[in-house]
């Protein structure tokens, strides 16, 4: 009779309850922010300024680079073109950057028009 029991069938038990769906996450990924005004965020303005004037250098000094190679023919004005380009990107970089840091300069208007 004990080979009975274990052909028996199980009794019934009840079901476990259905997975409680987890929340859903907020609508945005985005790190919480600081609550600094964009005016005054100084990390985002020299983040900036360092990746505006990174890419600035570089294109400039490679356009200067491309320049010299169809241009000159010796080697010292090859390298006197890339630094052309380097001075060209460094300008347009610290002028972006001074823009970014004080502000748009006042506009001039010609003398008589203030009115």
């Amino acid at each position: 009779m004990a080979e009975a029991s274990e052909n028996a069938a199980p009794t019934p038990t009840s079901a476990p309850p259905p997975p409680v769906p987890a929340p859903a996450p907020a609508t945005s990924s985005a790190p919480p922010k600081s609550g600094i005004p964009p005016g005054y965020d100084l990390d985002a303005k020299w983040d900036a300024c360092l990746d505006l004037s990174i890419r600035r250098v570089a294109y400039s000094s490679l356009a200067g680079a491309f320049g010299g190679l169809l241009l000159f023919r010796s080697p010292t004005t090859r390298w006197a073109s890339v630094a052309l380009g380097a001075g060209v990107g460094i300008g347009a970089a610290y002028t972006e950057c001074s823009y970014l840091f004080n502000g748009a300069p006042p506009k001039l208007s010609p003398k008589g028009e203030d009115k």
